[in-house]
């Protein structure tokens, strides 16, 4: 296979990068998912009141895990920061926060106690939302020993809206099967208790030794779902308060969302603008270089977005609008090289070949030096931070390969044909006759 040959399958390639990064980007509003700050949410950072160790903490962030996964959002994100000593949860597009906020708050302790265990005064008083006072009751049973907990419409007429099943362990089903033995024949009531406040209080209707229950109190199905992550994930092993909570409205970040692609779009349209006064001819190919650049980038993004391994943040933005320069800065490495040869009296095809080679060469050292500086923005910044050094790498990476893919191979085969024809308009001088 000769030069020739091979420049025209680098193109062909090329064609079949844009088609495949068409399919992963499309359509766009549906496969890029959006961070906190565009599309909108909670934002809350928890830390321990008292000192705690690091096994506390990490278990406290699984927990936090298992909570935010329960209430039924995606693309959330629940990480330590701050040298393991705080966690920063964020939820996009979460529709009300307040619930979430409580969700998230409680130290989730569970308890069980039976309502004929307490004075009288107080048995008149238990109903839903009851909060007792410390050390006014005995609970028989927590929530250690819980199994599983879910939420699920309620099929009994009696008990509109969503209740929470739960299953016990071994120790648990022993305890709940004696204790509603023992009220079944009065129909006594059992207590269930989430950070001393009364969640539910039913009466024991039969004695239930299967090990399974279930909570109902008129539940809608957020709030469902909430207990059940709660019951599941279990207690916090360490009392956490709010540091740091924000709410950023959706409007907001649609605001910010389109504010940084105009500027995308105006960079982009300048740099096309400067390009071709400055390079005529070699400038149009730059568009296309840009154009195809921009295209295979976005296709990246969002096939990593599909799998769950980028959201598009507004540093992620800042990132993409820096690699569009970047992309620039080859194309113009690659012309201005490619001129200087001419201008030295080599041919445009001895020039094409040797000049794109060299500048190729060049860009790869200085496109090096940024990747390496964002390695370590990746691998020890959170957030919104490592989406910017993520973004930046990802876009020298869709630079290089634009650069030989496109940009080099169409530059040698117009410099065997049009450009030594026509060389004002690709803004070069004739060069001696072609080798």
């Amino acid at each position: 296979m000769d030069a020739r040959q091979r420049n025209f399958l680098a193109v062909a390639g090329m064609v079949v990068l844009l088609v495949a990064a068409v399919w992963s980007f499309w359509p766009l509003n549906k496969t890029m998912r959006q961070g906190l700050d565009l599309r909108g949410g909670l934002s809350v950072i928890l830390t321990p009141t008292t000192s705690v160790d690091a096994a506390a903490m990490q278990r406290a962030l699984t927990i936090m895990q298992s909570r935010v996964n329960g209430l039924g959002v995606s693309e959330a994100t629940v990480q330590l920061e701050n040298d393991n000593k705080a966690i920063l949860v964020q939820i996009p597009g979460i529709e009300d926060p307040k619930a979430a906020l409580a969700a998230i708050g409680q130290t989730g302790q569970l308890e069980f106690v039976e309502v004929a265990s307490l004075d009288t005064t107080t048995q008149s008083k238990v109903e839903d939302g009851y909060v007792f006072a410390p050390g006014s009751y005995t609970a028989f049973m927590n929530g250690s020993v819980i199994k599983s907990a879910g939420a699920a419409a309620s099929n009994d007429v009696a008990t509109p809206g969503y209740v929470v099943n739960m299953s016990f362990d071994a120790s648990g089903t022993a305890t709940w099967a004696t204790v509603t033995t023992r009220n079944a024949a009065t129909k006594g009531r059992i207590a269930i208790l989430l950070d001393r406040r009364v969640v539910s209080a039913p009466a024991v209707e039969e004695a239930i030794v299967g090990g399974e229950t279930r909570i109902s109190g008129n539940f809608s199905a957020d709030e469902a779902r909430s207990l059940a992550a709660i019951l599941e994930s279990g207690a916090l092993p360490v009392d956490l308060r709010f540091s740091q909570t924000e709410v950023v409205g959706p409007t907001l970040g649609q605001d910010s969302l389109q504010q940084g692609i105009l500027a995308a779009l105006i960079g982009l349209g300048l740099v096309a603008i400067y390009l071709a006064i400055y390079y005529r001819g070699l400038g149009v190919i730059a568009w296309f270089s840009l154009g195809f650049f921009v295209i295979t980038y976005i296709g990246v993004l969002a096939g990593l977005s599909r799998v769950g391994q980028y959201t598009l943040t507004l540093p992620g933005i800042a990132g993409i609008v820096l690699s569009i320069g970047l992309a620039a800065d080859t194309s113009i490495l690659i012309f201005e090289r490619f001129k200087e040869e001419i201008r030295m009296g080599r041919t445009p095809r001895t020039s094409a070949k040797s000049g794109t080679k060299h500048a190729i060469l060049t860009s790869l050292d200085a496109d090096a030096v940024t990747f390496a500086s964002a390695i370590p923005l990746f691998i020890f910044a959170i957030g919104p931070v490592k989406g910017f050094a993520l973004t930046l790498m990802l876009g020298i990476v869709c630079d290089l390969t634009i650069a030989m893919l496109f940009t080099r191979p169409i530059v040698i085969l117009l410099a065997e044909s049009v450009i030594a024809k026509m060389p004002t308009l690709f803004g070069v001088k004739g060069g001696g006759a072609n080798a």
